[in-house]
């Protein structure tokens, strides 16, 4: 019994120490870009990571790869994305970040040669020493998509930027998410949600009453803080 209570003693500091390893905060970034598929993802999956790296003096760009045009009913095209830029950049503005647009359109997107040359002209123009986006294996195929440019830019890039993901509604979109990175948002918590409100058109309290709250303390009581974010920060092999 007292074998078994020290090798869980020591696995517990195991995971302990890389997650403290892994963590954003301590790497003394100075570019960030959080690369979502819709207006809101960067903000309700890791907004209380941009707004801390950014009081750290990392310039942080929230990128979106599409206008989210189909995310309003009854609106057009047109109509919904002319709303949702307005409040991703009022959602931005709380945050203190910048934002950047891509050309996707929501329901649409693709990849093919002209998306994975996109993606890269967007991280080369950028210069980021670090890039947060979805995680790969996600019901949304938006999601997917965009994780999968992202993923190939690194490659393409020659991996000059380290790279987390970041999961969506704990349980319900991303998938067998295990992360190795945690980050305490508690003393910016109220930042993040404020911004998630400049989302009027997404039904912001329903996200956060649903999904993102729990997920939020969930992440916290894994790594032993009230609320937290979690990531995964793909290691940089040679294949």
């Amino acid at each position: 019994m007292k074998r078994i209570t020290i090798i869980l003693i020591i696995l517990t500091l195991v995971c302990a120490v890389g997650q403290a390893q892994n963590s954003p905060l301590d790497k003394g970034y100075k570019k960030a870009l959080f690369i979502g598929a819709h207006p809101d993802d960067n903000e309700s999956c890791a907004g209380g990571t941009m707004i801390l790296l950014q009081k750290q003096g990392c310039q942080v760009v929230s990128v979106y790869m599409t206008s989210g045009e189909r995310g309003i009913k009854g609106a057009s095209l047109d109509e919904a994305a002319s709303i949702r830029r307005k409040e991703l950049a009022e959602a931005c503005k709380v945050m203190g970040v910048s934002y950047r647009l891509m050309t996707q359109i929501d329901g649409q997107s693709e990849i093919n040669a002209e998306r994975y040359k996109e993606m890269i002209q967007v991280i080369e123009e950028e210069k980021p020493d670090v890039v947060f986006t979805h995680w790969p294996i996600e019901l949304h195929r938006d999601h997917r998509n965009c994780s999968a440019l992202v993923l190939d830019a690194w490659k393409q890039t020659g991996r000059h930027f380290d790279l987390y993901y970041y999961e969506a509604e704990l349980g319900q979109q991303a998938r067998n998410f295990t992360p190795n990175s945690y980050v305490n948002i508690e003393s910016v918590v109220e930042q993040k949600h404020e911004a998630l409100f400049c989302h009027e058109s997404q039904k912001p309290q329903e996200i956060l009453d649903k999904w993102h709250n729990d997920m939020e303390k969930f992440r916290g009581r894994e790594s032993e803080c009230p609320v937290a974010e979690a990531f995964v920060l793909l290691q940089k092999t040679r294949n």
